[in-house]
């Protein structure tokens, strides 16, 4: 469909509502960062929410300093597994930053309590999966998945509904000590205008004939989730991803609501 777009040279938009959503911090990525890793925990289930933290963060990566290179590999880990890479303490050591899951935790609004009337404790890594435990969805494990981007970038997105009831990011810019974080405001449904961005964007692409931001990122994003589902599907394997190398800039402007 990217390609048909392209060969008779209409607009052409697709993707999720959360890369265009208020975000809490009003704030976006610098145009141009230098950036090493990314962390995103979100909620739901592979092949349905997978793909909404996948469009979340690539909005975000995109706009690292020589835009977007594609993806080399990708790690899907599902259950116990999590949890030891939870405890891992590092990418090398086969889980993620740290310091970026606590800055995710930091920016939920709707972080599950340990202690019930306390809301925003922290909790522990020794809590959090006795916690998931408690309070997860039926038939969903907690799940991960690491992949690495061709200019070495680092990410890992986590499904970890019953801990948090939201979508978060958080990156690791080069040099700077305090990770980047933001929230993804995504009022619950009883409240749902989460898609008015999107809508506004739609109607963009037809008074316009142009995408506002590169579609690109859905065909990259949509090969994620296949990878993702596929490294599961054959035991959790890691896949090697030639076929992601897909390579486009991001726009000047961010295009996510602000107030």
């Amino acid at each position: 469909m990217v390609d048909t777009a392209r060969e008779l040279e209409f607009g052409f938009m697709a993707g999720s509502s959360l890369p265009v959503v208020p975000r809490l911090p009003s704030v976006d990525l610098p145009l141009g960062a230098d950036i090493e890793e990314v962390v995103c925990i979100g909620v739901g289930g592979i092949d349905g929410y997978d793909i909404h933290a996948l469009e979340a963060i690539q909005s975000l990566v995109e706009r690292r300093r020589g835009g977007e290179t594609g993806v080399v590999n990708m790690h899907a880990i599902q259950g116990d597994a999590v949890w030891k890479a939870l405890r891992a303490g590092s990418w090398e050591a086969g889980g993620w930053d740290p310091a970026l899951f606590e800055a995710c935790l930091c920016r939920s609004h709707a972080l599950t309590p340990v202690r019930l009337g306390f809301n925003h404790m922290l909790p522990t890594l020794e809590e959090i999966p006795v916690l998931f435990e408690e309070v997860k969805q039926e038939g969903q494990p907690p799940v991960a998945y690491r992949y690495q981007h061709a200019d070495g970038l680092r990410v890992t997105m986590l499904l970890l509904e019953g801990i948090v009831h939201d979508f978060t990011c958080a990156v690791r810019i080069k040099g700077q000590r305090d990770p980047f974080s933001v929230g993804l405001f995504v009022p619950p449904r009883e409240v749902c205008n989460f898609f008015n961005p999107l809508v506004n964007h739609t109607e963009t692409l037809f008074l316009t004939g142009k995408s506002p931001y590169p579609v690109e990122r859905t065909l990259l994003t949509t090969g994620l989730t296949a990878a993702g589902v596929e490294s599961i599907y054959q035991g959790r394997k890691l896949l090697q991803t030639p076929h992601l190398s897909v390579r486009y800039a991001p726009t000047k402007e961010s295009t996510f609501w602000r107030s």
